[in-house]
């Protein structure tokens, strides 16, 4: 084709595709081509939510304890009688005042009795001595608890008068009957500061005038 007769188709059709739509006279109908198909933006997905840690399992609780009761006060002493001795344990007896005479001490005519010789309860010095059966005509004595005392015994005599006086154990004797007499001035001298000295027998019973082999002498002092 010449190059006039090409240029002035280039023309016509370049002239076609920029003219307002619609038919024009005397011209051939351009061919519309479809618009390109709208791109569509791809928004990124937000990302996940962080999941949450699965918490740690929580200990059970502690198992419940039903709290021990608090033990009920101790009972408040039974009152003592005017003119007794009570041992640790509980022991009782009635005091009975005597004299040694020709250097015996005299012994009690009951078991629930104590002979009391010695120092006064209130005395500043000396020994205040009470003695008493083991055990008498089949029946067991308080003063038996002297075989069980230990240092540190709580002794309380109540004189006739109602005034208390309490004694804290700190000596424990146990001695032959063949050697009291020498050791007499040791444990029952009115001299010395003042303490309380209980005595009774015990041993092996050998009979006739003696009874107990041995004796058993517990000293306390004075709180």
């Amino acid at each position: 084709m010449p190059v006039v007769a090409m240029a002035a188709v280039i023309a016509a059709v370049s002239a076609a595709l920029t003219a307002a739509p619609g038919p024009v006279v005397g011209t051939p109908t351009a061919v519309v081509h479809p618009a390109p198909p709208a791109r569509k933006a791809i928004v990124p997905a937000e990302p996940p939510a962080a999941i949450p840690a699965t918490p740690a399992a929580e200990p059970p609780p502690p198992p419940r304890t039903t709290p021990k009761p608090k033990p009920p006060p101790p009972a408040p002493p039974r009152e003592q009688a005017p003119g007794t001795v009570r041992l640790a344990q509980g022991g009782t007896a009635t005091l009975v005042r005597a004299d040694v005479v020709d250097g015996v001490l005299p012994v009690p005519e009951g078991v629930r009795e104590a002979t009391w010789w010695g120092a006064a309860l209130d005395g500043s010095s000396g020994a205040t001595v009470l003695a008493g059966h083991v055990n008498w005509k089949g029946a067991t004595g308080p003063f038996a608890e002297l075989w069980e005392s230990r240092v540190g015994d709580v002794v309380t005599v109540v004189d006739p008068a109602g005034a208390a006086h309490r004694y804290r154990v700190s000596r424990l004797v146990t001695v032959h009957k063949d050697q009291l007499p020498a050791r007499a001035r040791e444990l029952f001298g009115q001299d010395g500061p003042h303490r309380l000295v209980l005595v009774t027998c015990g041993g092996r019973w050998v009979g006739g005038s003696d009874g107990y082999e041995e004796n058993r002498v517990v000293i306390a002092q004075p709180l």
